[in-house]
């Protein structure tokens, strides 16, 4: 996962190419369903928000083999790419097997406060931030509450990778493995 247009630009400089080709290249990956581009939300925004698309691999473990890897990368700052890239495959997977109808995007202010994943469409308003770590510090929390107080009727939801249901403020706390198992029934 990455912002898809610093992610042209690095690949454009590191192969000394154009960044149109880039572009171009980056664009048959996605036309052969090998990558994904999501969108920004920006509906009735409320606040200036950065145009960069997110792009993702079409599976995580693809995602981990080609991902470049040394001494200053954490394993949580992968593990934690990774498992954003799965939740966007399980949230494509029911939105078209069972015809939910959400468009699937992210969020991102120009202050840099962002939230993974949003879903729009007939059934509501979701907004869903991904944290690896079994722990969720309070900062963590930063980005739903800012995109709640934007878009009051939006369902809140950060996974991690603890085993404890709770809530913080609007926010519903749910360990990653219980959100995959409850998918269908929380969306639907």
């Amino acid at each position: 996962m990455a912002k898809y247009a610093n992610h042209v630009s690095a690949v454009a400089a590191d192969c000394g190419v154009d960044r149109r080709s880039v572009t171009n290249y980056f664009d048959i990956l996605i036309d052969l369903l090998i990558a994904h581009r999501i969108p920004v939300f920006s509906k009735k925004a409320k606040r200036e928000l950065l145009n960069s698309d997110k792009f993702y691999f079409f599976d995580c473990g693809v995602f981990r083999a080609l991902r470049p890897r040394g001494p200053l990368d954490s394993d949580s700052e992968l593990n934690g790419a990774a498992l954003e890239t799965l939740v966007l495959q399980n949230l494509m997977a029911i939105n078209d097997y069972r015809e939910l109808e959400f468009e699937i995007s992210h969020w991102h202010t120009r202050k840099h406060v962002e939230v993974d994943f949003v879903l729009y469409g007939p059934r509501g308003l979701f907004a869903i931030e991904v944290k690896s770590g079994d722990r969720v510090p309070s900062q963590d929390f930063n980005g739903l509450i800012e995109f709640g107080k934007d878009y009051p009727m939006a369902k809140l939801m950060l996974l991690y990778g603890g085993d404890r249901h709770y809530r913080h403020e609007k926010i519903e706390v749910i360990p990653i493995l219980d959100w995959l198992r409850s998918l269908t029934k929380r969306l639907s």
